[in-house]
């Protein structure tokens, strides 16, 4: 006989939630458990692996991206050339298709990051990676987006999006503000309060049996799946509670002093570069390891200051030049957008730990959504990835695989970073077949 809950006991329930201060909201910690070096782990393991996906709209156009050499030794593309700086470093991958129907600007990005489109987005792949990675830091992901918009393509699951932050000042004062724990500091006194949020949650949780009990099947498995979310809570919260272990390259960055974000094209680099730099902090102080850049959008509303056409019109209007071949304007604005993917990479890079870097021991997974923008195009759309997860992937390498769906690619950086899964994607993306070049 199905039951339910008598209203004492939902009372009961929600003054327990809410003396344990919003449960749904992520709860500050840090514990990497760090050797006092900060270059391996207590027990000597490796670093951390850090991942993160990197998204620009508007894709590139054929002959003028890829590698003409495949396998090591290549030299990047044109339009690609501001990578090359960290091109021992990365892997490029050509040829790559996103096979079904989608509208133009969701099937590149939906392909790639959540394995397949049918009228919604599934769980993307930072989030699954993060489960894995993740659970053990103050916040289970960062998400930030370039243009001033608060878009986001992480998604929890099909209408549960992890939106972005638009504001540099914002996240700083997220990530770096009062509830910030330097590991490195001489002095540490657990936080009261957090000890009294963490009594709360206990209490609530103790109560999980009898609750249970009163409760038909379906409300049981939504109850389930909810005191699930309070433990993973109670594990946080627990971690604060402990001293920090020194992490050496942890370094707490300057407040920036101004932002101006917005569709101005030299906005949005400006933006991405502050970005840039907090996240690389974030990562290095043991406050993330998941992170999502968007820079600009599928149908990009990024534009320069002396004109009022954004990019994603200049894809459909303007002609390609007969000398040179390819639409000289949006080239630029790709190659813009490379560049800025370019200063993302060295702010990781910039970051010493040990003997390497922190795009060393990081994951940086590219994508797009189109092969050729003018035509909106779901074949040979590019896709790099940045950095080695600390020994797990081989870099340098330019790989073609025409005809095969991106989530090659997303299914090999699944398993590389731990996550139990032997296939991934859905209907004609769906794919057992890793990328075994690149794994270490």
């Amino acid at each position: 006989m199905k039951t339910t809950f008598n209203a004492s006991s939902r009372r009961r329930v929600l003054r327990g939630i809410m003396g344990g201060a919003a449960v749904s909201v992520g709860l500050p910690l840090l514990d990497c458990f760090l050797n006092s070096n900060g270059d391996a782990l207590a027990n000597g393991a490796a670093l951390p692996p850090c991942f993160g996906t990197w998204f620009q709209g508007l894709g590139g156009a054929p002959g003028l991206w890829e590698p003409k050499v495949i396998g090591p030794g290549y030299e990047m593309g044109n339009q690609y050339r501001a990578l090359s700086p960290f091109k021992q470093k990365i892997n490029v991958f050509s040829g790559l298709k996103a096979h079904g129907r989608a509208p133009d600007h969701t099937i590149g990005q939906a392909v790639a990051f959540a394995g397949n489109y049918d009228g919604t987005i599934p769980q993307t792949i930072d989030t699954i990676i993060g489960d894995v990675i993740g659970t053990r830091t103050r916040f289970r992901s960062l998400e930030v987006a370039c243009d001033g918009s608060a878009e986001s393509y992480s998604r929890r699951g099909p209408n549960i999006t992890n939106a972005s932050e638009p504001s540099p000042l914002a996240l700083y004062s997220r990530v770096f503000g009062a509830e910030f724990t330097d590991p490195n500091g001489a002095e540490f006194k657990p936080d009261p309060e957090v000890m009294v949020r963490r009594s709360a949650l206990s209490a609530v949780s103790d109560q999980r049996a009898a609750l249970l009990a009163t409760l038909g099947t379906t409300d049981r498995a939504r109850l389930d799946e909810y005191f699930t979310s309070l433990r993973e809570t109670e594990k946080q919260l627990e971690l604060q509670l402990q001293k920090p272990t020194p992490l050496e390259a942890c370094a707490i960055p300057g407040k920036p002093e101004a932002e101006s974000t917005g569709v101005i094209i030299d906005q949005a680099r400006e933006t991405q570069r502050l970005f840039a730099s907090l996240i690389a902090h974030a990562m290095a102080c043991g406050q993330t390891q998941v992170f999502n850049v968007n820079f600009g959008g599928g149908a990009s509303r990024l534009r320069t200051a002396e004109s009022a056409e954004v990019f994603h019109i200049y894809t459909h209007e303007e002609a390609t030049d007969p000398k040179l071949g390819y639409q000289p304007t949006v080239n630029w604005f790709q190659e813009q957008t490379i560049s800025a993917l370019a200063d993302f990479l060295a702010a990781l890079e910039g970051v010493r730990e040990g003997a390497g870097t922190l795009l060393d021991r990081s994951l940086v997974m590219y994508c797009t959504d189109h092969g050729y923008a003018r035509y909106h195009t779901s074949d040979n759309i590019p896709m790099l990835t940045a950095g080695g997860a600390g020994g797990r992937i081989r870099t340098g390498l330019h790989i073609h695989a025409p005809g095969d769906s991106m989530t090659r690619v997303g299914l090999t950086v699944q398993q590389a970073l731990g996550v139990p899964v032997n296939s991934w994607g859905k209907d004609a993306n769906e794919t057992s077949k890793t990328i075994s070049e690149i794994i270490a």
